[in-house]
């Protein structure tokens, strides 16, 4: 169940914008652009850095997960490859995708999920880059972002339309067909029902839904009926947007990676506009 309130319990430095957050054993992954050793590793108990992975020809960062079953982490760059990055000797392999990948996420059958806004579509693969599914999305999703697939077979999706700010902005329940069974939102806006540019979700046990409302600088979260319950997050000073979202289940905390915008148009970003510094922010539920 989810606590009353979210609670900030520890906030890492500013540093290099980050693109990906995501932990396997006690172990918190943190990506970063503009680093020659792309990822930082922080212990989740004591948040002390332990290690930094080099991730070599990684260009244009768009988001990153792990996978427990095959102790690896997958990195999108948004350009057209994955990384894959087999733990603890960190051996990189990469496959090439037709499209260029958007973000992220591991299934309960220990697949990858990839979305792909431009093409409208999911697609799950091998660990190893093994195409087994693709699945169009229908239905007024344009330009979809990040999808986790849950034990239903069904799918959560954020979408937006980056080229067109009036656009549809919401958070969708879609079946295995690809068509909308429910979803929250709608024209963008900063209303308790409204969300502008939803970039990335997280899923708990229970079925609430944690919404990352960029532009809104605020965290959401539903309930599993796809209903408003309260902001986990929220930030009056401007500038700090969060991008990426990943729940521990086991210690109920909500890792948010927000980065401030700014003019650098030599940073990674594939959300439009420079982005100049980022953090995580670490939130008891």
């Amino acid at each position: 169940m989810i606590s009353a309130a979210g609670v900030v319990l520890h906030t890492f430095p500013e540093g290099n914008s980050v693109w990906g957050v995501t932990s396997l054993d006690n172990l918190l992954y943190v990506l970063r652009s503009k680093a020659s050793q792309r990822i930082s590793v922080y212990d989740t108990d004591s948040y002390r850095l332990q290690q930094r992975i080099n991730v070599p020809q990684l260009d244009s960062m768009s988001d990153m997960t792990a996978c427990a079953h095959y102790y690896c982490l997958y990195i999108s760059d948004g350009d057209r490859y994955i990384h894959r990055a087999a733990l603890p000797h960190t051996t990189i392999t990469k496959w090439l995708m037709r499209g260029k990948p958007a973000y992220l996420s591991v299934t309960k059958a220990h697949t990858l999920l990839v979305t792909f806004d431009k093409l409208v579509m999911i697609r799950e693969f091998t660990t190893h880059g093994g195409l087994l599914n693709e699945i169009d999305l229908l239905q007024d999703i344009m330009s979809p972002w990040h999808t986790i697939q849950l034990s239903s077979g069904e799918f959560i999706v954020c979408h937006y339309d980056d080229d067109d700010p009036v656009d549809l902005h919401r958070v969708c329940l879609v079946g295995s067909d690809g068509q909308v069974v429910k979803s929250f939102g709608g024209r963008q806006g900063s209303g308790s029902q409204q969300l502008t540019f939803p970039s990335h979700v997280a899923v708990d046990r229970d079925g609430f839904v944690f919404v990352a409302d960029r532009d809104n600088l605020r965290v959401l979260l539903l309930s599993p009926l796809f209903t408003y319950v309260r902001e986990i997050m929220s930030r009056e000073q401007p500038n700090w947007e969060p991008l990426r979202l990943f729940l521990d289940h086991d210690k109920r905390r909500l890792y948010v990676a927000e980065n401030t915008t700014g003019d650098d148009d030599d940073d990674d970003d594939d959300d439009g506009g420079g982005r100049t510094a980022g953090r995580v922010v670490v939130i008891s539920v």
